[in-house]
């Protein structure tokens, strides 16, 4: 049974040939990186140089990277406000599942109207907690498991 990754206006999956520029691009800007705080990058196609933050240009690598993987990419600021859908849709869970979540208190939310919004600060927090559970879960069973000697 394959999952059909969720479709957003504006967004376009790369074609066979943008991901291997991306490919190639990633790996040669990941490369010129400096050891500074900017960079100075110089359009081809104008006479423009553009100073931009180290950070900036590790982000684009990372878009890059994606995009080599033939992933989608897109920005979220770190302040936005998520709907029940969208939020649902970063977490790979369904909509109902996330509504519980809020409901139950596990992840703050406020409404606009009738409808909850989730900002996207406090859904990584979620998840970030989720994934350390995760990790001592896993080392507790390792540690059991060693303990009783099952060669793990």
């Amino acid at each position: 049974m394959s999952h059909a990754a969720p479709v957003y206006p504006g967004v376009r999956m790369p074609t066979e040939e943008e991901a291997s520029l991306a490919l190639e691009s990633s790996r040669l800007l990941a490369a010129c990186i400096g050891q500074g705080d900017s960079a100075r990058l110089r359009l081809i196609d104008g006479e423009t140089d553009v100073t931009v933050p180290v950070s900036a240009i590790h982000m684009l690598v990372d878009i890059l990277n994606q995009m080599a993987q033939g992933n989608a990419v897109s920005l979220v600021p770190i302040h936005a406000e998520l709907t029940t859908q969208q939020a649902a849709d970063l977490l790979n869970v369904s909509r109902p599942f996330l509504v519980k979540q809020l409901e139950a208190g596990a992840i703050p939310f406020y409404k606009v109207g009738r409808h909850r919004r989730v900002r996207f600060s406090d859904l990584m927090a979620y998840r970030e907690q989720l994934d350390q559970q995760s990790t001592e879960a896993a080392d507790a069973l390792a540690a059991q498991a060693q303990d009783m000697g099952l060669g793990y």
